[in-house]
């Protein structure tokens, strides 16, 4: 049965994120990096993450506000008077927070994703502990994804040096990249011994969807360190 609920919440996920990365394809985002952030965001929202980015960061088509062939706005460019095919600018302040939670999450969640099977396949260990190797592996890869999600728009910008940029995404980035990371660690190490009877195996879907709940709850402890960083004017709500 934990399988057959692995694999419908894993695939639920994958057809998320597929359909997010189709529409992102005909409404790009404003910021590059949230084309990728959010088919990330529906690989651990299943179905949640399609409506959530409808929601919150669906843009308008790339055309909307030119004139079709035949010298009429298009049906699209009057769609984006509602509230479903804007940029979004006005949503309020926890909505815009949320969206930042997102943007940490889609770097922490591909680091995960690129170090988990590195971890299995070279049964790598920390102190004795293939946890705590897991744990270590997913921390550097996931800050450095972090780091870079948050470098990229900054360097977008073109307003500073590539390492002034570099020491912002840092100071935006770090607090809210531990809190996930802290979440994610937490679900897991409840998770493995109950659930995955003491093992963190990347070969199977068990460990996906427990890495899926892992992720969601990564961002549900990154919410309230996005919030503070946004209050304290360090980064700004998306």
């Amino acid at each position: 049965m934990m399988t057959f609920w692995s694999w419908m919440f894993l695939m639920l996920g994958m057809a998320t994120c597929a359909l997010i990365a189709v529409d992102v394809r005909r409404r790009p985002q404003h910021m590059a990096v949230m084309n990728v952030t959010w088919p990330i965001t529906g690989l651990y929202m299943p179905v949640l993450g399609w409506w959530v980015y409808h929601k919150m960061g669906r843009a308008a088509p790339a055309y909307v506000g030119h004139e079709s062939p035949t010298g009429h706005e298009t049906s699209e460019s009057h769609d984006s008077h509602d509230g479903s095919h804007h940029h979004h600018d006005d949503k309020p302040k926890w909505q815009g927070v949320f969206v930042s939670a997102t943007h940490c999450g889609g770097g922490c969640t591909l680091g995960d994703i690129v170090a988990a099977p590195l971890a299995t396949v070279l049964g790598f260990t920390f102190f004795g502990s293939h946890m705590a190797g897991h744990f270590l592996l997913a921390f550097l890869a996931a800050y450095a994804f972090g780091i870079l999600f948050q470098y990229l728009p900054i360097r977008e910008m073109g307003e500073r040096s590539p390492r002034r940029a570099l020491m912002d995404a840092i100071k935006a980035d770090t607090l809210s990249l531990i809190a996930f990371q802290i979440g994610m660690y937490l679900w897991m190490l409840i998770a493995t011994p109950l659930l995955l009877d003491g093992r963190m195996d990347a070969a199977t879907p068990e460990f996906w969807f427990m890495m899926q709940i892992a992720m969601l709850v990564g961002f549900l402890t990154s919410y309230p360190a996005n919030w503070l960083l946004v209050n304290k004017g360090i980064k700004h709500a998306m």
